[in-house]
């Protein structure tokens, strides 16, 4: 199995939410390591004829400082797989040559299920807890 969700905040959402499905009613495809995770990118930067893909805006700005000069040709975000356009989707995320996958673990799955419990769970306290230590760890908020 492997789950194909947007590189951003959005996409890791419904990640979290299809871990904690598995690792509850299907834990034993996590234990016997058939689930992945696809990694696309979230930015594409050309330079010339050179195309690099990056996951992060910090490996963005390093492809941009180091591969091209600080100055690129063209920097893409990618919104989302559905906003690929096919021949990117495929080169990006689905190609065996070329894709990123990352083998989910119990131990991933188990933090992904605590993560819901305590965002989505009945019990205020625990959520409540979660914001007042975290709330300053946010660089910027997508709402």
């Amino acid at each position: 199995i492997i789950l194909m969700t947007d590189a951003d905040v959005d996409g890791a959402h419904i990640r979290t939410l299809l871990l904690t499905l598995l690792y509850r009613h299907m834990r034993p495809l996590i234990e016997r390591g058939w689930v992945y995770a696809a990694q696309p990118p979230l930015y594409r930067v050309r330079k010339g004829s050179e195309t690099y893909d990056a996951m992060t805006e910090a490996e963005r700005d390093r492809i941009v400082a180091e591969e091209c000069d600080g100055s690129p040709d063209q920097v893409q975000r990618f919104k989302g797989l559905g906003e690929m356009n096919p021949d990117q989707l495929w080169e990006t995320t689905m190609n065996p040559e070329n894709r990123v996958l990352k083998r989910v673990t119990t131990e991933d799955a188990a933090a992904a299920d605590k993560m819901f419990s305590v965002l989505m769970g009945d019990a205020v306290e625990p959520r409540k807890n979660f914001i007042k230590e975290h709330a300053t760890d946010a660089d910027w908020v997508d709402i």
